[in-house]
């Protein structure tokens, strides 16, 4: 069954095409990785999904409810069902790590104080950064960030998360264990994610169906084992980094 479902989506700025008649679909419980160059429109369909930007024809579809079709009150709520990882964390300078992985507690959810630092004490131990309650951002490494913003997004245990870049900007190790931790935690409470990453060879070691925008079109969808073994020159070219081709 489909979880997500994007239909002939549509998106300009300024005149300039950026998604150009996309079709997609996540089944539940995937981890679906979503690859392409640079400005092929990945952050913006994550942004799309969960109603941050509208389309301009299309509809997308989130558990058989049109996300567009709603209104803003309905939007937050909806919301709920989502946790998020943005490309540059996101986390706020000001507020320790503690009240970083909390906000979206305290702004989804009733709990109580002591119920939400079980969460934020629970969750720093799944990122193996436990006792980091009381640091700021600014001391923290870019791998450290990283986790920070994985305990974020999942502290809500939202049924769908959205990773936009996860591992940018850290070394290969890192990266690996930010793309372990990511599966090992989307396998532990079967959500539906969508992982958007330049890492190829660290994506596909944990995704289970990958798509490909090249120009604003899908022009790739299938199971990682495909996307591999894939004829397609532009898919061929981008997966396996070859640096001879039509790209």
């Amino acid at each position: 069954m489909s979880v997500i479902r994007v239909e002939g989506v549509h998106k300009e700025f300024d005149g300039m095409p950026v998604l150009r008649g996309v079709d997609l679909t996540v089944p539940g419980g995937c981890l679906y990785g979503l690859i392409g160059p640079g400005a092929s429109g990945k952050s913006v369909l994550l942004k799309m999904i969960t109603g941050l930007v509208r389309p301009d024809e299309g509809r997308i579809l989130v558990e058989g409810r049109d996300v567009h079709a709603m209104s803003e009150l309905e939007l937050q709520d909806f919301r709920k069902r989502f946790g998020m990882l943005f490309q540059n964390n996101a986390l706020f300078d000001y507020l320790n790590v503690a009240d970083n992985i909390s906000f979206p507690l305290r702004r989804m959810t009733d709990l109580g104080e002591p119920q939400i630092a079980d969460r934020v004490r629970d969750r720093l131990k799944v990122v193996s950064l436990p006792g980091f309650e009381d640091r700021l951002p600014g001391g923290l490494s870019g791998g450290q960030k990283k986790r920070i913003g994985v305990a974020r997004a999942t502290v809500i245990d939202a049924p769908i998360v959205l990773y936009d870049e996860p591992a940018a900007g850290l070394d290969p190790v890192t990266s690996q264990r930010i793309f372990e931790l990511l599966r090992r935690e989307q396998r532990a409470k079967n959500a539906t994610v969508i992982m958007v990453s330049s890492d190829l060879d660290r994506l596909l070691t944990v995704t289970d169906r990958v798509g490909m925008l090249y120009r604003g079109k899908l022009i790739f969808d299938g199971t990682t084992a495909e996307a591999k073994a894939s004829s397609h020159p532009y898919v061929r070219q981008f997966v396996h980094g070859l640096t001879e081709g039509p790209l």
